[in-house]
Order: C-alpha cells, then structure tokens, then sequence
C-alpha cells in the first residue's frame, strides 16, 4: 500500500481526524492503518488460542464428569460457532499436548478431556477495585466484567470467590433490567489515592539520566512506541507533541462537565485515552478485544468511537483485526511480541500459547495416536 494513503490520516490525528473519516468508512479507516508485522504474528498464532480456551471452559463446565470432560458429538455440533473449520476430531488432534480423547464404554461415546495448566489465584481484588473505581458511578453491569475475566485474571468463580467474599469492597444490587445485576464499589474505598500506570511511567522516566524529554512536557505525555519502518511526517510529529502538553483528568478522579469546544473535545479525548490505557494495564496480557471494551464505554464516560481512538493513537494502541477480531494492544507493554513486564498468570498462559505453538511436534509415535 502507498504511504500516500496514509497521509490523511496522519495530518489530522486526535479528533481533528474526524472530518477526515466522514468521507470514508469505518471499514475504509480500519483497513488504511499502518500494520505492525510483530503484532500480527502473534495475533496469528493467538486465533487458535482462543479457540482452546473456549473448549477448554466448555470441559470445566461440566464437573459432573470424573474428569471433566465434554462429548466430541457436543463439540461437533459447535464447530461452526467455535470457528473449528475442519470439524472437532481434527482440531483436538492437532493439539494433543493440550487435550486428551478418550473413549467411554459405559455410555458408548467419544470425550475430550483438557491436561489443565493451572495457577494459584492471582491477586485480583485491587484489580477489580480500580476498574469500579475509574467509572463515573463507581459501578459497572456484572455481565460486562463477565465478558473480561479471563482478561483481568479474575477466577472462573470470582462472583464467589471475590464479590461475596469481599462485603467491604463489593456490593452486588439489581439493575434495571430483568436477571441483570451491578457490580457496585462501597464509599470506604479512597479511589483518588490509586496511581495509574501511565503515573508510574512518568516517575520511572523523569528519574532516567538519559532522559531527554522536558520535565514540563512529560507530566501529562503518553509513551510513544511506533512499528519499524513507519514514516512519521512533520505535521504528524507536531501535532502529538502538541498532543502531549494537553492536560487531562486522570483515569481515577471525578470528572465533571466540559463544553462541547474544541478545547474540551480534546480534554474529553484525553480523558479516555487515558481510561482506555488504565483498562489495558490491568489485564494479564494488555489486550483485549474491542467489542469487549465496548461494553464500558457508557460506564467510563468515553463518548466516543473506541476503535477510532485506538487508530488515532497508533504510538500508544495497535489495532488487529486477526481471526475476525478487532484486538487493541498496549504497544509499550510489549517487545518483540513478547510482555516487557510478564506476570504469574501470563506465564501459565505463555505455556499454553507455546503449546499451541507447538501442535503435535514433540510427541513419540505411538498405537495411542491413532
């Protein structure tokens, strides 16, 4: 593609690049971003990856089975809805390191068990707290954090294992909706006192001896990480440097009304890159689908397209529409495709990437295989 058809886009960032889009699609805007080669690599290989976590949850939800196990008919019949183009049976085989097929002769059927990694519970209580903390109402629909626990580290039973055993953080109440309930943070908690990451990055960074950035720029700057290769123009590089000196409302503070100017556009603008960058620091792997992140738009106050924001800030998120999904990263948490910083539970994850990875290699023949 021509770095022409990037120019648009990178003359007019930061909402400015709105009247750029009305002439063209959200499709069109999608497809025009600069693509980063480490990220789509790891997001081809993190396609098959989601499709073992959702027969893996499928096996655990059946515990009446010793071992959890789910019939291969079952799978079958989803193999449409699990994306499983060549049927069940073939995806399991590909992964034997990962799933086991067994045959029981007491009901005359085929199962497949799951050879589980596991962890100990991560820490997620302070995790929870500061996503409630960082919505306007200091409350967020439980079937929104339902969408992201795997994302946030939190136990398949945290409804139990942390809502109902944390009475002094947590309140759940119904909602208005019939069968729906909110997740509500209790007044004890002392929100404004959580530093944010992008807080942190800021101290790290004034405290470098070879920082060369102005102390007076960096109170309210972003880190910037940009994909090899990627041309940055004049204007593109004024235009974020000017970006950058804007003040803004940090991810935990109240947030009052702002005039519908251009002045407050950008400060709301601001406001939810912030949000959005807090978000993606608080999960295992810092990403998350778009669709999901969706969901707390409403609650953050982000009135705004979110996936436009990610494209407009192509230094601090990027984009992947691998695997039929739009995937934000945060650029700066990752290296070579790898986590800078990698946690306990990213590490279990790691090994079950790796195993995926890995497909049938490293397996002796044997007459089990067959």
């Amino acid at each position: 593609m021509k770095i022409q058809s990037f120019k648009s886009i990178f003359e007019h960032p930061f909402l400015s690049s709105i009247a750029t889009r009305s002439k063209t699609t959200s499709a069109q805007y999608v497809a025009s971003r600069v693509r980063d080669a480490t990220f789509e690599k790891l997001m081809d290989k993190h396609k098959n990856l989601v499709k073992v976590n959702a027969i893996q949850d499928l096996i655990l939800a059946n515990p009446t089975k010793n071992p959890p196990s789910v019939c291969i008919d079952f799978l079958s019949r989803l193999s449409q809805k699990l994306h499983l183009n060549r049927g069940a049976p073939a995806f399991l085989r590909r992964y034997p390191h990962i799933f086991r097929i067994f045959y029981d002769p007491s009901t005359s059927k085929t199962f497949a068990k799951a050879e589980v990694i596991d962890a100990n519970l991560p820490v997620v209580l302070d995790r929870l707290v500061r996503l409630l903390s960082m919505s306007t109402s200091k409350s967020l629909p439980l079937r929104a954090i339902f969408k992201v626990w795997r994302e946030l580290g939190l136990p398949s039973d945290f409804e139990q294992s942390v809502i109902s055993q944390n009475p002094q953080f947590f309140r759940l109440t119904d909602a208005h909706e019939p069968n729906t309930h909110t997740l509500e943070l209790v007044d004890q908690v002392p929100r404004n006192d959580f530093i944010s990451a992008v807080e942190n990055w800021r101290v790290l960074e004034c405290c470098r001896e070879d920082c060369n950035l102005d102390r007076t720029e960096l109170r309210f700057s972003f880190k910037h990480v940009y994909p090899p290769g990627m041309r940055l123009s004049k204007t593109f590089k004024s235009k974020v440097k000017e970006w950058q000196k804007l003040p803004y409302v940090r991810p935990y503070e109240e947030f009052g009304e702002t005039k519908r100017s251009k002045t407050g556009l950008k400060e709301l603008e601001k406001r939810a890159v912030a949000i959005v960058h807090e978000f993606l620091s608080l999960t295992v792997e810092k990403m998350v689908e778009v669709e999901q992140i969706s969901h707390f738009r409403k609650w953050f106050g982000i009135d705004m397209n979110v996936r436009d924001l990610f494209l407009d800030h192509p230094g601090v998120f990027y984009l992947s529409t691998k695997g039929k999904r739009h995937t934000v990263f945060l650029r700066e948490a990752y290296e070579r495709g790898c986590l800078v910083e990698p946690n306990p539970v990213y590490n279990v994850r790691r090994m079950l990437f790796d195993l995926v990875a890995l497909g049938r290699r490293g397996l002796l023949r044997t007459d089990s295989d067959d």
